[in-house]
Parts: structure tokens; sequence; C-alpha cells
């Protein structure tokens, strides 16, 4: 074997480094205005569409290699950064899970981008929607591929940030930018999550890496609880599992093609990699486990209700993908990891279909949807709970949205009123002196400054350029008349003469 496919899993970083060099280049395309137009298209998608490609063909002969040689297994590329007794490294994690999930997302962002070159065709926002997606291929992919929580968390928040971009697309509609509020805030407590896991796993094991999250039995079972709640928390957030199920509901007005792959296909299973990632660690406290099941069985019943009543495919289908998700959970809290793991490849591949063939589906089927069964349009409350969708909706948007808005409201009208002027704002600045208007100051610093540079002109002003008669002159003649006095006694004689001999002095 060559020594280029000896070392072929050392260049899995460029499976989520081609989609941001496709990031890159776009994105300097637009800023430059060379991607404008109906002309600019083609090139767009089909350097997403190679990146994806390029990582899908990566993929495939790591799998290869995997096959003939076994699974590499935990690979650390370099070193990040460090501080004290623990390190970050630049780690992928090649093992079964990994490589069998990431193959297929790859496979499945290739098939979104070809399928959105035609779809968004003379869209306004059309090459900002390749340069999102490529940005939450790469996202994804470092999630599933990262060898160490730390690394996995950057490619968390990109496809936090991407999601976010995505639902916002129509963002001249408040809807759609109120949705992305909505769903970027929701999720940003299951960061917190995250960032707890992280955090106790730095203190009490010295790192990030998934191997050593996986022999955490060394720490007390209270501790390692504590743990696995932080990325339980996470895991539930980004597959939207109660109680944070209300956002993905509100995560539909991105196109259609994000959503397939968001919401119906990949980005919607995060949370269930998360935790047969972390399955070493959870059966660890099977009370967690336990709970696990629990929640994701009432998210079932949740989403199963409120899939009865709704009248739109796309609202349909994301509560039918909500429902299948659930059941994975409630087959790891089980122990079943394995069948999770399955029905997981299956159900992306299907819902993913599903999402993409949407917008025909009426043509497709040529019937409309099914009416709720006579059973739950017979109990009133049911069915208003139902429509209502448990008011989860509401109590989030209560409990969570606006207080954050509130609260960021108020961060910035302190700015305003106080801050801003303390400190002062670039180009608000009034003139000082009404008879000098080029003088502008805003703020304290500013006025500051302003009254030095006054007294400064001040000084100046009566020293050098009062004119004849000024201070300045006078004191220039009289140190001159003395300096004249000084050279014509220095010039006599008697004087020279002595000045010579005082030389002769110091030379002896």
């Amino acid at each position: 074997m060559s020594p280029l496919f000896a070392h072929l899993h050392d260049w899995v970083w460029l499976v989520p480094g081609l989609p941001l060099i496709a990031v890159v280049i776009n994105g300097a395309r637009v800023l430059l205005g060379h991607a404008q137009g109906d002309a600019a298209e083609p090139l767009t998608a089909r350097l997403s569409s190679l990146a994806a490609f390029g990582g899908l063909l990566l993929m495939l002969a790591i799998d290869a290699m995997a096959l003939s040689q076994g699974a590499p297994g935990h690979r650390v590329l370099g070193h990040w950064f460090g501080s004290g007794n623990w390190a970050a490294t630049l780690s992928f994690m090649l093992d079964p899970l990994s490589l069998t999930l990431a193959t297929l997302t790859a496979l499945i962002g290739w098939l979104v981008v070809r399928f959105s070159a035609n779809y968004l065709h003379r869209e306004a926002g059309f090459h900002r929607f390749f340069i999102g997606l490529a940005f939450f291929l790469a996202g994804i992919q470092l999630v599933l591929l990262a060898g160490n929580g730390l690394l996995a968390f950057v490619g968390w928040e990109m496809c936090g940030v991407s999601s976010f971009l995505l639902i916002g697309y129509a963002w001249h509609r408040p809807v759609a930018t109120g949705n992305a509020l909505f769903a970027f805030i929701t999720n940003r407590g299951g960061d917190a999550g995250f960032l707890l896991g992280l955090g106790l796993a730095a203190a009490w094991l010295g790192g990030f890496e998934w191997t050593a999250l996986a022999n955490a039995n060394q720490i007390s079972v209270v501790n390692d609880r504590l743990l696995v709640i932080g990325f339980v928390i996470a895991a539930l957030a980004k597959s939207a599992q109660l109680p944070f199920s209300a956002w993905i509901s509100r995560a539909l007005e991105g196109p259609t093609p994000s959503s397939a792959i968001f919401y119906g296909a990949v980005m919607v299973h995060a949370g269930v990699y998360l935790m047969l990632r972390l399955e070493p660690l959870l059966v660890q406290v099977p009370d967690v486990m336990f709970g696990l099941a629990v929640v994701g069985a009432l998210t079932a019943i949740y989403a199963w209700l409120c899939g009865l009543v709704q009248t739109d495919v796309k609202s349909a289908l994301i509560f039918a993908t909500l429902f299948q998700v659930s059941l994975m959970f409630v087959a790891i809290g089980l122990g079943w990891t394995t069948l999770a793991l399955v029905h997981l490849c299956l159900h992306a591949g299907w819902r993913l279909w599903q999402f993409l063939v949407a917008p025909s589906w009426l043509v497709l089927t040529r019937q409309r949807p099914a009416p709720p069964p006579a059973w739950l349009r017979n109990n009133v409350l049911l069915y208003t709970v139902a429509v209502q969708r448990f008011w989860l909706d509401k109590l989030t948007q209560t409990l969570l949205v606006e207080p954050t808005v509130a609260f960021s409201r108020d961060l910035r009208g302190l700015e305003e009123h106080f801050i801003d002027h303390a400190i002062g704002q670039p180009g608000q600045g009034k003139a000082v002196h009404h008879e000098r208007p080029l003088v502008v100051a805003d703020g304290l610093p500013g006025r500051l400054l302003a009254s030095a540079s006054d007294t400064l002109q001040h000084i100046e002003y009566r020293l050098l350029l009062r004119g004849k008669g000024g201070t300045a002159e006078k004191l220039l003649h009289r140190a001159g008349a003395y300096l004249r006095t000084l050279e014509n006694l220095l010039e006599q004689p008697r004087y020279l003469m002595m000045a010579v001999m005082a030389t002769f002095v110091v030379i002896l």
C-alpha cells in the first residue's frame, strides 16, 4: 500500500475542511461583487457540490480502509491549546459509529446541495443559502468526527449559527426572523448544558477526549451523574425533546432543502449521536438512562397528538420526525443503542426524501391529507390540547424568549442612555465651542481631550501666534541681548587670554 493510502485517515480533517473552503471562496466572491445574477449561480453551486462530493469520496475511502484493516479509532493530529494540567487537541474519532454517520451525512449533504441548485434558482438569497449550507456541513461533520468534546462543541455551535441564518433566510419577513430568534434562544439552553459537561470534564478528568469520558469510572457516582446531565440537556435541546420541543415547528421558515437536511435528516439527530457517543458514561448512571427513556416517551406522545391535527405537509413531517427521534431516545434509555443507530440511519434517508418532495406532495399523491381520527375530534379537550400543541410554544415564548429579548432590550437602553453618553460614540460628536465648529467631541474622554486641546491651543496662541510684541518675542529678544553681551565680553583681549589660560590649566 502506498504511503498516501496508508495515512489516509490523517486527512479526515478535510471532510469538514472542504465545505469551509467553499464558504470562504463563495463568501469572498459575494463581498467582491463577483457573485451576482443568474450567471454566477452555477459556480457557487458547483463549488459547494465539489466540496460535499469531495468529503463523501474521502469518507468512502476511509470506510474501505477501515473494512480491510480495522477502524483507526481515536486519532490525534495536533495540539490546539492547553492550560495547566489539561490540553485541547485536534483529534478525530474514526470508529464504526462516527464513520457510519459521517458517511451518511456526507451523502445526504451532497444530495441536498445538488437538489438546491435547481430549487433555489433565481432566488435573491441563492449565494447566501449555499454559504450557510456549506457552513452547516462543516459543523455537523466536525460534531460527528471530533475526537473530543471541545472540538465537537465548535461544530455544535457552527450548526446552531447556520440554522439561525437559514431559518431567517427570508430576513425581510418578521415571522421568519422571529422564529429564527425563537429557535436560537431555545437552543442556547442546550449549549449551556454542553458547556457544563465540558467544564466538569476538564475539572474532574483533566481533558475533553471522548476516550477519557468513556472511562470516567474513576470519579464518584454523584460527579458522574452531574457530568452526564450536562450532555443530556444538550442532546435534548438539539433534538427538540421536551421541554425544548417548541422550537422545531418554528424552524420550518427556511427553504425546503434546509428543512430536509436540518430537521428531517441530520441536525435533529445530533442529540441522538451525542448520547450514542457517551454510551459508556450513560450506563454508569441507570437513573439518568431511565429519565432519558421517560422524556423520549413523553415527547413521542406530544409529537403523535400534535401531528394528527396538522394541515400542512411540512408541519406533519416535522412532528413525524420528532416522534421517530423520541423513539430513538427511548431505545437509548433502555440500552438498545444498536437499534437506535439503525433506526437513525433508516429514518434519516426516508425523511430526507419526504421533505424534498414535500412541495409536490399533493401532486404526487393526488389526494388531500386525512382528517384527524374521530376519537380525537370528538374529544374536545384533547383536540384543543393537540391543536394548541400543549401550549408549549406560548410557555417557551413567555418563560424564555420574552425575558431574553427584554434583557437584551434593557442592555441596549443602558448602552444608549448611559454608556454612550459616558464614553461617546464614533461619529456622533458635537462642537465644543460654537466659534470653532471643527473641534468636535462626544463622551467624557472626548470632552477631556477637547479641553486639553483647547488649553494647548491657548498656550500656543499666547506664546507663539500672538504677533509682534507677544510674550515669546519679548523673551527671545531679552535672551538675545544677554547672549550679545556675553559675546562682546569674550571678544575683549583680557577675557580671551583668561580663556586660553584656563584651557591650559585643564589640559595640564
